[in-house]
């Protein structure tokens, strides 16, 4: 996770949003700035980027200065350690869906201040996890809000060891002056003014094996938030993107050529040239999403043959048991990870 040569990357504009509420407190920029291990003058230089590592410093000592894994910016305290009592909580889950109801209902009752839930599927299959801070009053950046949005989305994507393609992020206020950092942050479809903040993913993801054990989830937390804070290596490339975008869909109802073109502002033909020119199609991008989520879903011991090829989109077991083993090279009943 960690460059051996970190590079500045993140906006200046956190220096001062992730020590607003210990200043309120009491607490002076110069100590909090020199305890993390950054140069105060880089307060005054707002076009100076910060590392990820300066990133995670500043916030543990802002999390041990307020005593408060809401760094002061809410109405009200949350006990440091508590997110890592919901983890323990909810790590034994089975699926992904079992670990984000779980994890609603801890914090509803641990913590005031926030409204967390796991809305129901809507007709594109969707399902809404919101996450919004009730009020918002000592929150002026929008630092704690984007940061409980990060550490629900990646803390979702390091369980289950994959990638999520969340269809949207929302925001219930308009484009923050430091908006241009919200595409590396979230990488989805984002929408502002919105009634409440949270995020959609296709309801697929929600039968995804948790693979992470306790030695590992130790480990997460030890370096935590480290693991939040941390920008995957952006992938620009066409594959990438058809890739999210079929990935955003049901396996059942997967986008034609033309449906994708249309979102990408491309015609089907340079899309296809394109794809093999890097050594893919479209048809090669559906299969490999197939049978990742197959071999993911054949880790999870409450679902037989029979559920996992109707959730990755076969009509017939038969014919789902004959892909498989040209997959992997062992039939379903043969499989054991």
């Amino acid at each position: 996770m960690h460059d051996p040569q970190p590079r500045p990357h993140i906006a200046n504009h956190y220096l001062q949003a992730s020590i607003r509420g210990a200043e309120r407190q009491g607490f002076k920029r110069e100590a909090l700035l020199n305890s993390a291990g950054v140069p105060a003058g880089l307060l005054g230089e707002p076009e100076k980027l910060i590392t990820e590592e300066q990133f995670t410093r500043l916030i543990k000592t802002v999390w041990r200065a307020t005593r408060d894994e809401f760094m002061g910016l809410s109405t009200s305290r949350c006990k440091n350690g508590t997110f890592a009592l919901m983890t323990d909580y909810c790590l034994g889950s089975a699926t992904l869906g079992a670990v984000l109801r779980k994890s609603a209902r801890f914090f509803t009752v641990a913590c005031d201040n926030i409204d967390i839930g796991l809305g129901e599927t809507n007709h594109h299959k969707l399902v809404f996890f919101r996450l919004s801070l009730e009020n918002t009053s000592r929150d002026p950046d929008h630092m704690l809000q984007e940061f409980l949005l990060l550490m629900w989305q990646r803390f979702a994507c390091w369980l289950v060891d994959q990638q999520i393609p969340f269809a949207t992020t929302h925001f219930n206020y308009s484009p923050p002056p430091h908006v241009a950092e919200y595409p590396a942050m979230f990488p989805a479809e984002l929408k502002f003014n919105e009634a409440l903040c949270g995020f959609h993913l296709h309801e697929k993801y929600l039968q995804l094996p948790i693979v992470r054990s306790e030695a590992e989830l130790a480990v997460f937390l030890r370096e935590s938030p480290a693991y939040i804070l941390h920008r995957p290596d952006h992938d620009d490339s066409l594959r990438n993107r058809v890739r999210t975008l079929v990935g955003q869909q049901s396996l059942k109802d997967q986008p034609s050529l033309d449906e994708i073109a249309q979102r990408l502002h491309m015609t089907p033909r340079s899309i296809g040239r394109k794809l093999q020119e890097e050594g893919t199609s479209l048809r090669k991008i559906k299969t490999s999403l197939r049978r990742e989520y197959a071999i993911k879903l054949m880790s999870t011991e409450n679902l037989s043959v029979a559920d996992v090829s109707e959730r990755v989109g076969f009509s017939e077991t038969a014919s789902f048991c004959r892909a498989f083993k040209r997959w992997t090279g062992k039939s379903p009943s043969q499989w054991t990870g």
